[in-house]
């Protein structure tokens, strides 16, 4: 025997299946998860512009940030904005740059080493020396003659960012997970 459903049925369950949904959605995308829309040339050649990437929120609560890895903070001049850069120096190392040879100084390195940083294709000519304090990043664009970065408005505090980009979803033919990644080799 069928039982037929009333149209006042139907509604309640389709309101009961919104409220699922957005109970399970809304704290996904508040805690979790956020998308992304790369816009400008900084992050050429690993991002272009109009790139769609899903950004990881919940690892940074659960581990520090590591330097290479690309993430999305609040810029810190004006935090309605959102940049995407790449982390290259970590909290209390200093950050030497003469041309575009970047080098990192640290309690293991007392003299420093160089970075190899491969996913660079346009270089700039740079004389910066900086030393981070305690919960400050310096990062930088891929596209270092294109990119606002550290090395003009200063270090990235820790509060500021966002999470790091876990997926690339558009360009279809570019999608992966931890677009952009490289490890560097100390």
């Amino acid at each position: 025997m069928e039982t037929v459903k009333t149209k006042g049925q139907s509604f309640w369950e389709i309101v009961r299946f919104t409220l699922f949904a957005l109970a399970v959605v809304i704290p996904i995308r508040i805690f979790i998860t956020e998308p992304f829309v790369v816009s400008g040339s900084s992050m050429v050649p690993s991002f272009e512009d109009s790139n769609y990437l899903i950004v990881d929120k919940i690892s940074y609560k659960l581990s520090d940030p590591k330097r290479e890895d690309i993430v999305i903070f609040r810029y810190p001049n004006d935090q309605t904005k959102f940049f995407i850069k790449r982390i290259i120096g970590l909290p209390k190392e200093t950050v030497d740059i003469k041309g575009s040879v970047v080098t990192i100084i640290n309690g293991e390195h007392k003299n420093g080493f160089v970075l190899d940083e491969p996913y660079v294709k346009n270089t700039s000519n740079n004389t910066l020396h900086l030393q981070l304090k305690s919960g400050e990043y310096f990062v930088m664009g891929d596209n270092r003659s294109g990119s606002s970065d550290s090395r003009y408005w200063g270090p990235v505090k820790r509060d500021l960012l966002v999470g790091k980009a876990f997926l690339r979803l558009l360009p279809i033919d570019e999608i992966g997970i931890m677009p952009g990644k490289y490890e560097q080799k100390e």
